[in-house]
């Protein structure tokens, strides 16, 4: 009983933290005092590890709403490789030079991926109509096994042409999800049916490729694209 007990207390206290430097050490901590626990909750520990590297990207902080602030430095980002919608290679190399509103989430989504998708296009046009300013619109899915070149062509189009969607291998996918700090993971899955909760949110790209902004499902159309708006116009004044 004794044994059991530990046991529970130890797997108890992995699912409630985070894999973060303090936690690590806790954990180690909390080993060197209970030996014998430790044995018997390996492999629940190894499991709940490899679950959550196959299951999720890891967020930036704790995986809720970022703040409006600007994103100082490399934190975000990084290289990729994915297919447009005409079968097409994209890299990060291939935008250089053009400022960038990216976004992830999948063709399938019910409700605020729609919803985003619509507020990314308004603000594209407000910029492009009222400004004069072009910003490239870019849809990444994280859901590519449904989401197929022809699928992302025939759902963004009906927002806008000027929308570019990438999918690509499984595993690109998560590489860029990871580098971009978002979240996301499959819920309510019946076979091949299921949802894929994310973190929508859209970050801001400048012509070197470099996150300058991140924006949350706070901001609507016109709050958007002013916001583009003003980090635009550091460059040109």
């Amino acid at each position: 009983m004794f044994a059991i007990s530990k046991e529970r207390k130890l797997s108890s206290f992995i699912a409630s933290k985070n894999h973060d430097l303090s936690f690590l050490e806790t954990l180690y901590s909390f080993c060197l005092l209970q030996p014998g626990a430790v044995l018997a909750g390996v492999g629940g520990l190894a499991f709940f590890l490899h679950y959550n590297d196959e299951r999720r990207a890891i967020p930036k902080g704790q995986g809720e709403k970022f703040e409006r602030s600007s994103i100082e430095g490399p934190i975000i980002g990084g290289p990729f490789s994915l297919i447009d919608t005409e079968g097409q290679v994209v890299t990060e190399k291939k935008l250089l030079g053009n400022w960038v509103l990216l976004y992830f989430d999948y063709t399938s989504s019910p409700d605020v991926g729609p919803a985003e998708v619509q507020k990314m296009a308004k603000a594209i046009d407000i910029l492009d109509s009222k400004q004069n300013l072009r910003v490239l619109p870019i849809f990444v899915t994280l859901d590519p096994q449904r989401d197929t070149p022809s699928q992302l062509h025939a759902y963004l189009r009906e927002f806008d042409q000027r929308i570019v969607g990438l999918t690509g291998p499984v595993a690109a996918i998560r590489q860029m999800a990871q580098e971009y700090r978002v979240y996301f993971r499959k819920v309510d899955e019946e076979a091949d049916d299921y949802l894929v909760e994310s973190s929508h949110n859209m970050y801001l790209l400048n012509p070197k490729m470099q996150v300058v902004k991140c924006f949350g499902v706070e901001y609507n159309a016109e709050e958007l694209s002013e916001a583009i708006f003003k980090e635009l116009k550091k460059t040109i004044t």
